[in-house]
């Protein structure tokens, strides 16, 4: 049986993948296959491992979200935090884009 957690995370990556273009949503849904856990763990610690060295040229700082959704899939412990993250996150970005429009849609004096 899953968790809440394991249920919601299911749901924010089907969000996810709504959203990307489509060929990253093919290769995230090849990657969310139960099958693909011997792919997907080891990517996943490369990706945060990336993430931490991003002051390096060619790292950036993207690849550790990245690199914990694609693990908390798998690890029980790391999908609260990470889905407590996203939720927040999705949150702020959007008070932030309204904040932005009210901003810009306001006549000036």
């Amino acid at each position: 049986m899953t968790s809440k957690h394991a249920q919601r995370l299911n749901r924010l990556f089907d969000k996810l993948e709504r959203r990307i273009p489509r060929t990253a949503g093919g290769w995230l849904a090849r990657l969310r296959r139960p099958e693909a856990r011997w792919i997907r763990i080891p990517l996943g610690i490369l990706l945060v491992l990336g993430g931490i060295f991003s002051f390096l040229p060619v790292l950036g700082i993207w690849m550790l979200p990245l690199g914990l959704l694609l693990l908390a899939l798998d690890l029980i412990f790391l999908q609260s935090p990470v889905n407590l993250a996203i939720v927040r996150g999705s949150r702020k970005w959007t008070t932030w884009q309204r904040k932005r429009r009210d901003r810009k849609n306001t006549p000036k004096a």
